[in-house]
């Protein structure tokens, strides 16, 4: 445990911002089983329509045939919150609810967040959209859901429309990030190293923190993972994220691990 990353979370100025690998405990499905049923629901051979293009591009190519995202937005609200699910059961959510985090930023479109602060009755406001921000108050959690929400369609962020659109990182939401992360640390847990969306906006703040002159009061921001990569580790360094590599195999067990010891 960083001592830094540690007095962080005791003074409140850590944020959280939970991946796909956290929802990913509760046994949800994968990219690769949604692009199946995408394909499925087009006519096409899965391994085979997984050749014509990324995620973001399938997605889009489903949007323009089916004339929107909502059946499958409604597919994946049924999949991805199955009642044999119970958010209780996972320790990681438990955790996380239980944590002193002011902010939880989110760019999972699942409630299983918000279903496990209903669980252990802890109060929070969720922020999917601008109307949202207009009621916050500083009296409860904010959980921000930066792709988008189930509970409504227009928000989600998943086909290469709507992910371009955020790469400009000009929305209400993202105005508020901004503010957020320029006091506080922030703890990115069940990431890929690769996603580019965190690259890209910590490249940015880099540049916003080096016109300010005073780069080096940025607050350091961490990136826990059990796949070292010393290439990731360099890059994301110069963008003020300092990797967290657990020895632990199992990601499960080791971000499990890696929670308690943060909020003990």
């Amino acid at each position: 445990m960083k001592p830094e990353l540690k007095r962080a979370y005791d003074t409140g100025k850590l944020i959280l911002f939970a991946g796909a690998g956290v929802s990913r405990n509760l046994g949800l499905p994968e990219w690769h089983e949604l692009i199946a049923h995408l394909a499925q629901e087009l006519g096409y051979d899965p391994k085979i329509f997984n050749t014509y293009g990324t995620h973001l591009s399938l997605a889009e190519y489903y949007k323009q045939k089916k004339g929107s995202l909502g059946p499958l937005r409604s597919w994946m609200d049924r999949e991805w919150h199955r009642p044999d699910i119970d958010v209780r059961s996972s320790e990681i959510h438990t955790m996380i609810t239980q944590g002193h985090f002011s902010r939880i930023y989110t760019t999972n479109y699942d409630r299983w967040l918000e279903m496990a602060h209903d669980a252990h009755k802890v109060p929070y406001y969720k922020v999917a959209n601008a109307a949202d921000l207009v009621s916050l108050t500083e009296n409860r959690r904010h959980i921000i859901k930066l792709h988008g929400d189930f509970d409504d369609d227009t928000s989600i962020v998943l086909d290469e429309s709507s992910y371009f659109e955020r790469l400009y990182f000009d929305s209400p939401l993202d105005i508020k990030l901004t503010h957020d992360v320029m006091g506080n640390s922030v703890l990115f847990v069940g990431y890929s190293i690769s996603d580019f969306n965190i690259r890209l906006l910590f490249y940015r703040l880099t540049k916003i923190w080096g016109r300010t002159g005073l780069a080096s009061a940025r607050p350091t921001s961490y990136l826990f993972t059990n796949r070292n990569n010393p290439v990731a580790r360099e890059v994301l360094g110069q963008w003020g994220i300092e990797m967290i590599v657990s020895e632990e195999d199992d990601p499960r067990k080791a971000l499990g691990e890696f929670l308690a010891e943060l909020i003990a």
